[in-house]
């Protein structure tokens, strides 16, 4: 499912690149759907979820299907009327938010309204996806993991119709991605609720917010918004210093992102998503041995997927944004180069990012969110210091090396406190396990730079022959990477776990 709304993504984006290139009028989107964005992570993905989920996890362990269908429907009249007040400031706030967000702006009166105009229309967003957030809590407690997986699907539609057939009758195309985004959120929302129906966990709201699990969960969101807010801190930093850059950074940046995205998404959310859950369900049964060798086989598994895609994107940067973004005048080729640096930026720390998303649960499960929280105040102050040194040398790219580099100290630290908490114990092999990946990795990356041939040779064939040559570059370096994988002895079975 998470693969499914992936490819959807490279279309809409594919779209976008075509209609909208990384211009004035993308900048200004990419920033008025970025404020929203931060904000939902904050409060739904991010701070809710992971203090939703386990205290959920632990009622229906412990007090039944009535005593957890309650709790959900006092906490969605809670969350649903502060997401409305936020919400009603956001749309009011909008040119103080842009200002606070993208000083840069101000410089173009025209592309600053702009952004102001998008920001109202996409900031209700918040309010949707949020409860789409809470039910999708609810139902990946009740393992049912493919109905949220999909419903990204539903946003990725909205941006390729609106973008398709209702931006050439508006005098600003452009402004149909902020209609797109929000009508976006009020498809996912129903799409959930028939899933919600099915396991019998469809809440009414009840507003109670003095009830014991509420303020538990509250208490919990504090030391988590913090947490959440403190990459999202990073990140508004980063678009207000990509602000003052040359037109089109942020865009750049936002390509170079969604890239980065797809294996981020397939493994770090995935994994993430469907760790949890069951990290809970160990921790509750006070079976540490389960708990740590579901983390171990978790560190594993993302490793031996993440390090080939870091690879594979940065060696296959301009293969991948010729061929999906670069088509006519509008994405040019000088677009490709800059937004081939900001990937490649990327890529040094995909392997980190990847990771806290399965080590962060990790502390979820045992309802401690102080640790993530501290170790990301750190990493916020390591990345701004590494913005200090990287930018006025690398420019955008510097932004996203940054985000990287940071990413990679925030998991090395995560693992080692981890670890000396003593609830995870490393299993035998690792030492074997790496050196075994290092050589596939090796191979896979020989066999990447021969068959994709001159970065310059993607620009002299046509978009068709582009994408067929792309699918045997991928196709070679996959062959070579797990064909030596299985020669040193490893089996999928090897990598297989239920519950």
């Amino acid at each position: 499912m998470t693969l499914a709304s992936r490819i959807t993504g490279f279309i809409r984006d594919t779209l976008l690149a075509i209609l909208f290139g990384a211009g004035l009028a993308m900048d200004a989107f990419v920033v008025a759907f970025r404020l929203p964005n931060l904000l939902r992570r904050l409060f739904a993905e991010g701070a809710f979820s992971q203090a939703f989920v386990p205290v959920l996890g632990e009622y229906r362990t412990r007090r039944g299907e009535e005593a957890t269908r309650d709790l959900a429907g006092k906490v969605l009249a809670v969350l649903a009327f502060w997401l409305f007040v936020v919400t009603l400031i956001g749309v009011v706030a909008a040119p103080v938010i842009v200002y606070l967000s993208a000083s840069g702006f101000a410089k173009d009166a025209d592309k600053f309204a702009l952004t102001v105009t998008m920001v109202r229309i996409c900031f209700p967003y918040i309010l949707f996806v949020s409860l789409v957030s809470f039910c999708s809590g609810l139902l990946n407690t009740y393992g049912a993991f493919k109905g949220p997986a999909f419903t990204p699907v539903l946003l990725n539609l909205s941006f390729i119709g609106f973008a398709l057939w209702v931006a050439p009758h508006m005098q600003q195309p452009v402004v149909a991605l902020a209609w797109a985004v929000f009508f976006g959120g009020i498809a996912q929302l129903a799409f959930q609720l028939p899933f919600l129906k099915r396991i019998g966990m469809l809440p009414r709201p009840k507003w109670d917010p003095k009830d014991e699990g509420v303020i538990r969960i509250l208490k919990l969101m504090g030391p988590a918004a913090l947490g959440v807010s403190v990459a999202q801190v990073s990140l508004l930093i980063n678009t207000q210093i990509a602000s003052w850059l040359p037109t089109g950074a942020v865009s750049w940046l936002y390509y170079a992102d969604r890239l980065m995205e797809f294996p981020s998404a397939m493994l770090g959310v995935a994994l993430g998503t469907v760790l949890l859950p069951s990290l809970v369900r160990h921790h509750q049964a006070n079976d540490p041995a389960s708990y740590s060798k579901l983390l171990d086989w978790g560190l594993r598994v993302t490793l031996l997927l993440a390090l080939p895609a870091a690879v594979a994107l940065g060696l296959l940067a301009v293969p991948l944004i010729s061929t999906l973004f670069w088509h006519g005048d509008v994405f040019s080729r000088h677009d490709v180069m800059m937004t081939r640096s900001a990937l490649i930026a990327y890529a040094v720390g995909l392997a980190g990012i990847i990771l806290v998303k399965v080590l962060a649960p990790g502390f979820y499960a045992r309802q401690n969110i102080r640790t993530p929280v501290k170790v990301a105040i750190v990493t916020l102050v390591v990345t701004q210091l590494l913005n200090l040194a990287f930018v006025p040398w690398l420019g955008h790219a510097g932004l996203a090396l940054s985000i990287g580099l940071g990413a990679c100290f925030n998991a090395g630290w995560l693992w080692f406190l981890m670890k000396r908490s003593g609830a995870y114990l490393p299993e035998p092999g690792w030492m074997g396990f790496l050196f075994k990946v290092a050589v596939a990795l090796y191979l896979m990356g020989g066999a990447l730079w021969y068959t994709m041939g001159r970065e310059s040779s993607w620009f002299e064939i046509d978009a068709t022959s582009r994408a067929a040559k792309l699918a045997l570059v991928i196709v070679a370096g996959s062959v070579a990477y797990f064909a030596s994988l299985a020669a040193m002895g490893f089996r999928l079975r090897d990598f297989t776990r239920h519950g």
